[in-house]
């Protein structure tokens, strides 16, 4: 009797916690950004960027030689 009362106790102050401090754990690893993913993630912000100064250059260039370049495209 005595032995299934503090294996009871055990199991609720001890092992029981430290299961949810473990799986709160790897839940809040989970939720973040792996190494690997940050520097692809830093990758394609980088390749936006580029592309969105040269489409910028590319409008430039094409206002100035071709003004009405953009209504053309609407008709």
């Amino acid at each position: 009797m005595e032995f299934s009362v503090v294996a009871i106790v055990f199991i609720v102050l001890v092992i029981m916690p430290a299961v949810v401090l473990s799986n709160l754990t790897k839940l809040k690893e989970q939720k973040s950004l792996s190494a690997d993913d940050e520097h692809m993630l830093e990758d394609l912000w980088r390749s936006a960027r580029r592309m969105e100064r040269r489409i910028n250059s590319l409008e430039a260039i094409l206002d100035a030689e071709t003004p009405g370049w953009r209504t053309k495209e609407d008709e």
